[in-house]
């Protein structure tokens, strides 16, 4: 079948309005699609930026955090306050609450939702933080400044712990592992992260499991009582896709969706893009999860140049990036890039006791992922080094008052 004899494709359509949905929708119109583009969504919003929720919409500085989109303008059709129930790839429809929608291509947007706390479904006071209802609904909790436990001191953890503080509000955050963002930083690296809540003035409870939550009360299993005006839990995030079951869509051991290097799915004219899909990465020579928002603005480039790409005959597009992140907790800038599953050698720049430092990860002289702490230079500079595969000089990198693209064996 030549390029001539390919069937248009007319109608795209996107479950998901989050970022990844909508940044899918937008660069399918910026790369020239005239077809069709509906993006659905489960929440009954204009679609909005998440970042946000975790500090200006929860202290009351701002009011929301809409994506600046004109969808009118741009021809995408928003199905709002709609659920998505099941996929038929057979009859290429996507099945929602209000009915089957027909589809020549299918984006999976979905995102992640919030891991819940075991036995505190449906207690008075206990609170995730994951959507805009969720900050709102927090909003009058920190402004009355309650007792606040926050159950997880990941990064959802640590940004709200930063909120709640700034309220006002007394903070105890219990954490089951030995310290803060156990599941996403090596001991050595989180262990100077410990001391930022006590700074904050937040008490920071570490192999503290919680057995029970109780109105008013979080009960730990050494048999501590907390008294807990709210609780919010920020226990991690999974993705967003039991409603893909019985699809044939492959998933994978976290339940995300198995896509390939142009974020295509096991099933034919389904692309999967953002929190809810892994990719193998040839850079790191492994397969990435990447639950954070420089994911789902990135990935969507890559699945509308695929779309638009198919009609023509073209080869795909590889979608590999350098994975990034910020986050902004306990008056500090923190902002990684990189992956360091595969470092041989870890390199620190400043004092981690100080304000500003920067940990680096080598692979055989190469950098392939870094935490900047109050140094975005080292950040910006340290992100082109490991998409350049530069070879660098760990003397010269130990130096802080170096700048890094100055510390290469060039």
């Amino acid at each position: 079948m030549g390029p001539d004899d390919r069937p248009a494709v007319r109608r795209v359509v996107v479950a998901g309005a989050g970022m990844a949905g909508v940044q899918t929708a937008v660069a399918l119109r910026e790369q020239g699609f005239t077809g069709t583009v509906t993006v659905i969504g489960a929440e009954p919003h204009q679609p909005y930026d998440r970042p946000p929720l975790s500090k200006a919409v929860l202290l009351g500085t701002a009011e929301g955090s809409a994506f600046d989109v004109d969808f009118d303008a741009l021809g995408i059709e928003l199905v709002l306050g709609r659920e998505v129930t099941g996929l038929r790839p057979a009859d290429h429809a996507l099945d929602t609450e209000a009915g089957p929608v027909p589809y020549d291509v299918l984006v999976v947007a979905t995102g992640a939702e919030p891991v819940r706390l075991p036995g505190a479904e449906g207690v008075p006071g206990v609170h995730l933080l994951r959507t805009l209802d969720d900050a709102e609904r927090l909003r009058p909790v920190l402004a009355r400044q309650h007792d606040v436990v926050v159950v997880g001191a990941g990064w959802i953890g640590a940004e709200f712990a930063t909120a709640a503080r700034e309220a006002g509000c007394a903070v105890t955050v219990v954490e089951a592992a030995d310290r803060p963002l156990a599941g996403a930083l090596p001991p050595e690296v989180a262990a100077p992260m410990t001391a930022w809540y006590a700074d904050a003035g937040a008490e920071l409870r570490t192999h503290a499991r919680v057995a029970r939550v109780e109105p008013g009360t979080v009960l730990l299993d050494d048999g501590t009582r907390l008294p807990a005006g709210a609780v919010v839990v920020g226990i991690g995030a999974r993705p967003a896709t039991a409603w893909l079951a019985g699809s044939g869509v492959a998933l994978g051991a976290h339940g995300e969706v198995v896509a390939d290097s142009g974020l295509r799915t096991s099933v034919p004219d389904v692309y999967a893009v953002g929190d809810c899909a892994s990719f193998p990465s040839a850079r790191y020579g492994e397969r990435l999860l990447v639950h954070h928002w420089d994911n789902a603005l990135q990935g969507p480039r890559t699945v509308a140049a695929n779309i638009l790409g198919e009609a023509t005959g073209e080869a795909p597009q590889v979608y590999d990036p350098v994975p990034y992140f910020w986050s902004e907790q306990f008056g500090r800038f923190v902002q990684y890039a990189g992956h360091h599953g595969a470092a041989d050698a870890t390199l620190w720049r400043g004092d981690p006791s100080g304000p500003a430092w920067t940990v680096c990860w080598l692979r055989e002289t190469r950098l392939v992922a870094l935490l900047a702490v109050g140094r975005p230079r080292d950040l910006a500079q340290g992100r082109r080094l490991i998409e350049s595969g530069t070879p660098m000089n760990p003397t010269l990198l130990t130096d802080p008052a170096r700048p890094l693209k100055k510390a290469t064996t060039a």
